[in-house]
């Protein structure tokens, strides 16, 4: 299969131009034919295909290699559309909706008959939410339909935040890739449920739960199923491996210096066995490191969304840099330290260094 690469020209602030935008246009017949395609939103790349009909929402699953059994979230253009896909829409819901769409917050309701089994992994729930991307925006805007769009990398890799980590991964299993240049908040949207009829948070992202709980004024329950695999998961990213990159990657947690020392100290370990060894770490450790380690900064430790904004990033840059071993630096289980948390785990396949305080 031929990929085929469109930038979009009009301005992100012309929404009128967007409409009528060549790439935008395209992108719209492709889905409205049951093709894939390919666009930015917000948190990451998407890859989206028309989200009630069940051959077209195959098409990712095939692109992707993902596992039959994972759900994907519908993205949507005006929140009247919710009604169409869901047989209740929640209180709380409602509020959440009013308070972040459009942004970075999927919501999980009970599904409409019409929405096919396919698109919610067999559930009998469905995650919908309303993208802030001007581009992503357009692209349903012109379309009409609600669109399933997962993030556009090829299953278990880091989600791509660039059109160029599209093509990396889905370049000739995909028709369409739409460049509306780079997504901005780098985490994937954070997803919201009420399983046993109090909210819980099934994936943390780029909405806080401190963020969540301003609004609903009860506190809200961060599901703790993420931290270790489940036999079915109750929403997306809650189940198989994900965001790795090709080496092994170990997540440190506790102390920092402590965790910096034991990082140093097993890097050298590597090193003098040969293993070509990198650090995942913030501007505040750049210098923290042998020279023989391949030390990627992701961020700052003074603002967590610029860690989030360069952490899948960061993982890929790993591969291009042919590492054998990562060691991540820890982060606070706070705001979105929760989600880089979250990702980092999951990208580590749990494999979790847990260091003592220094002395």
């Amino acid at each position: 299969m031929e990929t085929k690469w469109m930038r979009v020209a009009a301005a992100l602030d012309d929404p009128e131009g967007l409409n009528n935008d060549p790439a935008i246009l395209e992108a719209a017949a492709f889905l409205s034919r049951g093709e894939t395609v390919a666009f930015p939103t917000e948190t990451v790349y998407g890859l989206g295909a028309d989200a009630l009909d069940p051959a077209a929402v195959d098409k990712i699953y095939v692109a992707k290699g993902r596992p039959g059994d994972n759900p994907l979230i519908v993205h949507i253009a005006e929140k009247r559309q919710v009604d169409d896909l869901a047989k209740e829409i929640f209180p709380a819901a409602e509020r959440l909706m009013e308070a972040f769409w459009p942004g970075p917050l999927t919501v999980v309701l009970p599904a409409a008959n019409r929405v096919p089994r396919r698109t919610t992994g067999g559930l009998d729930t469905v995650a919908i939410r309303m993208p802030a991307h001007p581009v992503a925006a357009a692209i349903l805007r012109v379309t009409g339909i609600p669109v399933a769009a997962p993030s556009a990398n090829r299953s278990g890799r880091p989600s791509p935040t660039t059109a160029k980590d599209v093509w990396e991964d889905l370049a000739g299993r995909i028709p369409l890739l739409v460049d509306g240049g780079p997504a901005g908040i780098g985490v994937e949207s954070t997803v919201i449920g009420w399983p046993q009829g109090r909210p819980v948070i099934l994936r943390p992202g780029g909405i806080s739960p401190e963020e969540l709980q301003d609004v609903l004024g009860e506190p809200v329950e961060l599901d703790a199923s993420w931290k270790a695999s489940v036999d079915r998961p109750l929403a997306p990213g809650m189940k198989y491996r994900h965001y790795a990159p090709k080496g092994q990657l170990y997540l440190l947690r506790g102390d920092l210096d402590a965790a910096r020392a034991e990082i140093v100290r097993r890097a050298t370990d590597d090193h003098a066995a040969g293993r070509r060894v990198g650090v995942l770490t913030t501007a505040e450790g750049r210098t923290a490191y042998p020279p023989f380690c391949e030390v990627v900064v992701c961020g700052t430790r003074r603002d967590l969304a610029t860690v989030a904004a360069g952490l899948f990033s960061a993982l890929r840059f790993f591969d291009h840099r042919g590492c054998e071993v990562i060691y991540a630096e820890p982060f606070p289980p706070e705001g979105i330290g929760w989600a880089i948390l979250n990702r980092l785990i999951k990208a580590a396949g749990h494999r979790v260094i847990q260091v003592p305080r220094a002395t």
